[in-house]
């Protein structure tokens, strides 16, 4: 029996170097997390803890429990948690009296294995819900923020990374740049995006396709945005594609495109680089819609615009050979501007003014040449005339109205056919 009891206090003394080698946990914290601990253990088996006194000492491992109980007369114990008799305690001592109070020194190995497990799993318990409260309230703090961390392993579905703590850290598909590549042990740049806490069990979300993501690269490489000279007004992405950043500077002397820029780009090709060759236009933020409209639409020159503020659209005309320029390839160009402005763009061929003039249609005339659904789907994005729709750039009508190409060509055979007769 003696050598079990040797043995258990050895277990609990390694379960002390244990916490106090592997946790990242402030000295007072484990103190007394390990005191709650025992006075789990000891409510459980006396029904009370609150005459107990619980000395621990983690630097050596150690640990001391002293029980005080009231003496009282023989045959008066009511409680004997909380009191002795006088015979009892002038046994441990002859100079006791009664109304005095015996302090005992408990040996928790007498309290068995069940007790000494309880206990071991107990303090696992709190240093673990510890642990959790410690990483949920460092990385909440750091939403928004990039971190650069090792890959560990790679998923279908998503990347685990591990910190330089060994906290675990999720890259979901969903926010990777599509052409991102990752390799076991190499270190990878994320923005952290959310802490998720279900059932006080931290999950932290990185993402490299979130604005977030471009901004902080960005304030990495220029002072000036760091120095509050220069302010990112906003930024609209199409991950690994293209990007397009609105800046402004509150500083004359400061051409805020050209600082983020770099010469020769020396600051903007960092930052294609990390995003795997993201196309990223910057221009020049400013408070005049039609204005902006017109940067964000660049490298296009619009020749008109006419705004809809209620609605927040907009119907750009451009000459012929700058719609395909607006719209950009796959419609990225038109989208980013939609996404960097705030407003629906409708871009239209402007007409020359030796055209002769024709009076227009309203597509509902055209119902028994075209299928219903046909046309509620050109209406659904803004064109009611049958003019309107032939202006319109015929990768535009595919996109927004999401009709087949066939479909498309069909339609505007019809319409032109009403014009020419």
């Amino acid at each position: 029996m003696a050598i079990k009891k040797k043995t258990d206090q050895v277990n609990l003394i390694d379960t002390f170097k244990d916490f106090k080698e592997t946790k990242n946990i402030d000295r007072t914290t484990l103190v007394s997390v390990l005191e709650d601990s025992f006075r789990s253990v000891l409510q459980k088996t006396y029904g009370s803890d609150e005459n107990f006194d619980v000395i621990v000492n983690p630097d050596k491992g150690d640990f001391e429990i002293y029980r005080n109980r009231t003496v009282v007369a023989d045959g008066e114990v009511k409680n004997p948690n909380t009191e002795i008799s006088l015979s009892e305690a002038q046994k441990i001592d002859d100079d006791y009296e009664i109304g005095e109070e015996v302090s005992e020194k408990v040996h928790f190995d007498d309290f068995g294995r069940r007790a000494i497990l309880t206990l071991r799993q107990t303090m696992a318990s709190k240093i673990l819900d510890l642990e959790h409260d410690n990483l949920y309230n460092k990385y909440v703090e750091k939403v928004g923020q990039i971190v650069t961390a090792e890959v560990y392993q790679i998923w279908k579905r998503e990347v685990l990374l591990l910190d330089d703590e060994g906290n675990e850290l999720l890259l979901p598909k969903s926010e990777q740049i599509p052409t991102d590549f990752f390799r076991k042990r190499e270190p990878a740049r994320a923005v952290v995006l959310r802490v998720d806490n279900q059932n006080n069990n931290p999950k932290i979300i990185l993402s490299r396709t979130a604005p977030e993501f471009l901004q902080r690269l960005l304030e990495n490489e220029v002072p000036e945005i760091n120095d509050g000279l220069i302010t990112i007004r906003k930024i609209a992405r199409i991950p690994g594609e293209r990007a397009k950043i609105a800046v402004e500077s509150y500083n004359e002397r400061i051409d805020p495109v050209g600082a983020c820029v770099g010469v020769k780009g020396s600051r903007i090709h960092g930052i294609v680089r990390e995003l795997h060759n993201e196309n990223i236009d910057v221009i020049n933020f400013t408070s005049n819609t039609k204005l902006f409209i017109q940067r964000a639409l660049a490298p296009a020159h619009v020749s008109s615009i006419v705004l809809n503020e209620e609605d927040k659209k907009a119907e750009v005309y451009l000459q012929p050979d700058q719609v395909s320029l607006a719209i950009g390839k796959n419609g990225q160009n038109i989208k980013l501007a939609s996404m960097l402005t705030g407003y629906t763009i409708d871009v239209f061929r402007e007409l020359d003014g030796n055209e002769p003039t024709e009076e227009d249609i309203y597509l509902d005339e055209f119902k028994d040449e075209v299928d219903e659904w046909i046309i509620d789907a050109i209406k659904a994005i803004g064109l009611d005339t049958a003019k309107s729709v032939l202006n319109a750039p015929r990768e535009m009508l595919i996109e927004k109205a999401d009709l087949e190409e066939a479909t498309v060509d069909e339609l505007l055979k019809t319409l032109r056919a009403e014009f020419e007769d």
